[in-house]
């Protein structure tokens, strides 16, 4: 894919460099409470992670049937009108996520405050813009550490939410001015006892909440997170929803044709609308460089897909096309794999599984019973018919072993 941007390229903070996720057991490394504001999917998520390593966590909510369901579900306790937490973790919708940080900032001036918006570059202008606006202490900014966890599902609320929702999962950090790039500390340390004093002991603070949710901190530069997001996260959602938009004006009979590779494409389509909105209206110039690079690379392939048109024998066009195919192969390639570590050769072995209960968990324990282990799992079923294709992707050395050990066990393996 083409390299070229509209406009001047965002600045490039030092980084980004991933911190350690603390160990696997032992002690909490947060101290003190945690107060979770916004109880939806994300900050009921955090709640319930932080209350099963034994961190007190306070919830408030403007919704009070909102904070009671997370109280129910077990993410922590509802906040009291006296709270001094150590961390204020703000997950509220991100056009108001500036005006609450900022809130709470003031609110709870020995307390250090992160949020979980996807966009960060204007967050950080909004909480500045909002002290200033309200003649609270400029340096109040340098207790906000910016937050992304890159982790969601398809459903919202508390009732979705899950302790395990960040294990292993990227949790963005950007730091205030006057932090250290990449800070980090051990286990051991402590935490400042005023964070205020120290941009570096804020950031700290948070990597600590970040530990005991089992995230994965990644610390950069505003800029350059909102320039990664919008390629790997927002670009990808526009791509799918303009894709889908155009089955809207298909014949019935073309729909019924869509494969497993459409609804990988278009899987993401069906988001919120309100949402999105939001989030690319906030990254508005990052997202937009990102189309015009994409739409170059889409404007050479139908340069080269309109000679073909015009003459089937046009020079080098099908080379355009080739290459455009190819690099899109190599950039796949590029895709963290299982566990975040880099990706490593798969083959895929497609079996013909039965649309009956129990059928996928027979598989699953004869591959097992095999000692082939699954990398990845892919679900197609077959039109009209009570059968489905089940690709599974395993190491090269375990095709073989599949290919020759599942027919006796009664299944079909496609060729």
């Amino acid at each position: 894919m083409s390299a070229a941007t509209d406009g001047p390229a965002a600045p490039r903070a030092a980084g980004p460099r991933t911190a350690g996720s603390g160990a696997e057991g032992g002690p909490a490394r947060t101290r003190g409470t945690v107060l979770v504001v916004g109880t939806g999917l994300l900050g009921a998520s955090a709640g319930l992670a932080l209350r099963a390593r034994g961190v007190d966590v306070a919830l408030d909510d403007p919704s009070p049937t909102a904070r009671a369901l997370a109280r129910d579900v077990g993410a922590g306790r509802p906040a009291g009108p006296a709270e001094e937490p150590s961390v204020v973790l703000v997950a509220a919708p991100p056009d108001v996520t500036a005006e609450v940080v900022a809130a709470r900032l003031r609110a709870h001036p020995r307390a250090v405050v992160t949020d979980v918006a996807s966009v960060k570059g204007a967050v950080l202008d909004g909480v500045a813009a909002a002290l200033a606006r309200d003649g609270a202490d400029p340096s109040a900014v340098r207790r906000y550490v910016g937050g992304h966890p890159m982790a969601g599902r398809e459903r919202s609320g508390a009732t979705s939410a899950r302790a395990d929702l960040f294990t292993g999962r990227p949790w963005v950090l950007v730091p205030p001015e006057g932090a250290p790039d990449g800070a980090q500390r051990g286990a051991s340390a402590a935490a400042p006892a005023d964070p205020a004093a120290s941009a570096a002991g804020a950031l700290e603070r948070v990597l600590d909440v970040v530990a005991d949710c089992r995230g994965v901190p990644v610390v950069m530069g505003a800029a350059e997170h909102d320039e990664a997001v919008a390629l790997v996260s927002h670009v990808p959602q526009v791509a799918a929803s303009l894709v889908a938009a155009r089955l809207l004006e298909a014949p019935s009979a073309a729909v019924a044709l869509a494969g497993q590779g459409l609804r990988d494409v278009t899987r993401i389509a069906a988001s919120d609308p309100g949402l999105w909105v939001q989030i690319l209206g906030a990254n508005a110039a990052p997202v937009a460089r990102a189309l015009h690079a994409l739409r170059s690379d889409l404007d050479a392939v139908l340069g080269a897909l309109d000679a073909l048109a015009a003459d089937g024998g046009a020079l080098g066009a099908r080379a355009r096309v080739a290459r455009a195919i190819d690099e899109g192969g190599a950039g796949v390639a590029r895709v963290p794999g299982k566990h975040g570590a880099d990706p490593v050769p798969v083959e895929v072995v497609a079996v013909l599984v039965p649309d009956e209960p129990g059928s996928l968990a027979r598989l699953f324990a004869d591959v097992a019973d095999l000692g082939v282990s699954v990398e990845d799992v892919k679900l197609e079923h077959a039109p009209g018919r009570l059968l489905g294709l089940a690709e599974l992707s395993v190491l090269p050395a375990g095709r073989p072993r599949l290919e020759a050990e599942l027919p006796p066990r009664g299944w079909r393996v496609a060729g």
